[in-house]
C-alpha cells in the first residue's frame, strides 16, 4: 500500500462534473483529490475482499443475535419500532442490501473494522463511477478494485420484479452541500436503467393520508416503494414515525428497518462480545477502557462527536449533535501516516458480495471534508 503523487488531469473539474460530481471542492480545496493515488498489490486487494466478506458474515450474525436476545434497549432502539425491525429481518423484503465498511489498513496486518455504513452510505458516485473514469484515462492498463456500479445495477434489476410497483420514490433532506442529492440522483439513474420509474421528493414534502393510511407524495399519489437517504434513527424520531408501522403492509422501504441495528455503532461492541479477538475487529466495549481508544456515539454521521484518547489524554475530537444516547469505546488503530495524510478504506458490499473500494484521507478523525483519493492495483 503506497501513496504516490500524480499529475491532475487538465480540466479535471469539468470531467468529474460530467459524471455528476459537482461536490468536488470544499472551501476552495479539492474534495476529489487526483493529485495522488493509492497503489495496492493483488495480495492486498484479496485480503481486503476477504475481510469485507467476512465482516458481512459476522454482521448478519450480529443482527440475529440482537433479535434473538432482544437487545434493542441496549442499542437504544425504541420498542415501538422493534416489531417492524423483526418483521423486516424475517420476511426479507426486496432490498439492495448495500453498504460500506470503513476499514483501517496498513498493507501488512489484517484490515480492521471502524464501522459499517449500511443505512445511508455515501461516497457512492465517486467510488463507482468517477474514480473508474479517472483510472481509464490516467492508468488505462492498470486495474482497480471496483465493480460497484455493475453490482448495484444488477441488484436493482434483481429486485425490480419483486417490488409492488414499477414506480420508486426517492427521498432525502435538502442538504446544503449537495452530497445526498448527488447520491440519490445516481441511485435514481441506476433504478431507471433497471426499468423502473422514479419520483424525487424531499423528506419534508412527504405527506400522510389518514383515510388510506398511506404516505403520499405532493400529487397525493401513494408511495409504494421508498428509497430513503435519510437515516432510520431520524425517521423514527419524526412526528410521522408511528405511521411507518401503519403503512407497513402496503409500502416497501429501501433499505429495510433491520439496517437500523447495523447502523448503530453499539453493534461494534456486540460483535466484539460475539467474536473476541477476531482478526478484523478492534476491541470495543460500552465501558471506558484503560487502553488508547476512540469514543464514538451510538448514532452519528460524518465523524461527528468523536474523541481520540491516547495515554488517557484526548488528542483529537469533533463537535456535533450526537452522543446523548450512549457511547462505545473502540481500541485506537494507528492509521499509516503518509506525510500527514491518513487513509480510511471504504470497502463496499452489495448483497454479500464485495464490490469495490473508495479511499478518504484526513487527520486522526475522518469527517465530511476528508479528501477522496482514487486507487489502482500494481
Amino acid at each position: 500500500m503506497r501513496r504516490v503523487s500524480v499529475r491532475p488531469r487538465s480540466g479535471w473539474q469539468k470531467k468529474v462534473e460530467s459524471h455528476g460530481l459537482i461536490w468536488h471542492t470544499v472551501n476552495g480545496q479539492p474534495y476529489w483529490n487526483e493529485s495522488a493515488c493509492y497503489r495496492f498489490s493483488a495480495r492486498q486487494i484479496d485480503e481486503i475482499e476477504a475481510a469485507t466478506a467476512e465482516l458481512y458474515r459476522i454482521s448478519m450474525q450480529g443482527v440475529q443475535h440482537v433479535i434473538d436476545n432482544n437487545l434493542f434497549d441496549q442499542l437504544g432502539i425504541p420498542q415501538f419500532i422493534v416489531p417492524l425491525i423483526v418483521r423486516a429481518w424475517n420476511d426479507e423484503p426486496p432490498a439492495l442490501n448495500h453498504g460500506r465498511f470503513d476499514l483501517g489498513y496498513d498493507g501488512v496486518t489484517p484490515p480492521k473494522l471502524f464501522e459499517y455504513n449500511c443505512d445511508t452510505p455515501t461516497c457512492l458516485l465517486e467510488t463507482a463511477v468517477v474514480q473508474w473514469d479517472w483510472k481509464e484515462e490516467v492508468f488505462p492498463r492498470a486495474d482497480q478494485f471496483n465493480s460497484l456500479h455493475d453490482n448495484l445495477l444488477a441488484k436493482w434489476k434483481d429486485i425490480a420484479p419483486c417490488l409492488n410497483s414499477s414506480v420508486v420514490h426517492f427521498t432525502h433532506f435538502d442538504d446544503a452541500a449537495g452530497e445526498d442529492t448527488l447520491t440519490v440522483t445516481y441511485m435514481r439513474d441506476l433504478a431507471s436503467q433497471a426499468g423502473l420509474s422514479s419520483v424525487g421528493i424531499l423528506i419534508g414534502d412527504i405527506g400522510w393520508n389518514s383515510t388510506t393510511r398511506r404516505f403520499v407524495d405532493l400529487a397525493n399519489h401513494p408511495i409504494d416503494v421508498l428509497f430513503h437517504l435519510y437515516p432510520w434513527e431520524w425517521l423514527i424520531n419524526e412526528p410521522f414515525a408511528l405511521n411507518i408501522a401503519k403503512s407497513a403492509d402496503a409500502m416497501c422501504w429501501i433499505e429495510p428497518a433491520w439496517k437500523m441495528v447495523l447502523s448503530n455503532k453499539a453493534i461494534l461492541a456486540v460483535l466484539w462480545e460475539l467474536f473476541p479477538n477476531h482478526p478484523n475487529l478492534l476491541p470495543c466495549s460500552f465501558e471506558t477502557p484503560s487502553f488508547d481508544h476512540v469514543r464514538k456515539p451510538f448514532l452519528g454521521r460524518e465523524g461527528a462527536n468523536i474523541s481520540v484518547v491516547r495515554n488517557r489524554q484526548t488528542v483529537a475530537e469533533t463537535g456535533g449533535g450526537y452522543g446523548e444516547e450512549r457511547w462505545v469505546y473502540q481500541a485506537l488503530f494507528n492509521l499509516p501516516d503518509f506525510d500527514g495524510n491518513r487513509a480510511v478504506l471504504g470497502s463496499w458490499i452489495v448483497d454479500g458480495q464485495p464490490a469495490g473500494m473508495g479511499i478518504r484521507e484526513g487527520d486522526l478523525i475522518t469527517g465530511n471534508t476528508a479528501r477522496f483519493v482514487p486507487h489502482v492495483l500494481d
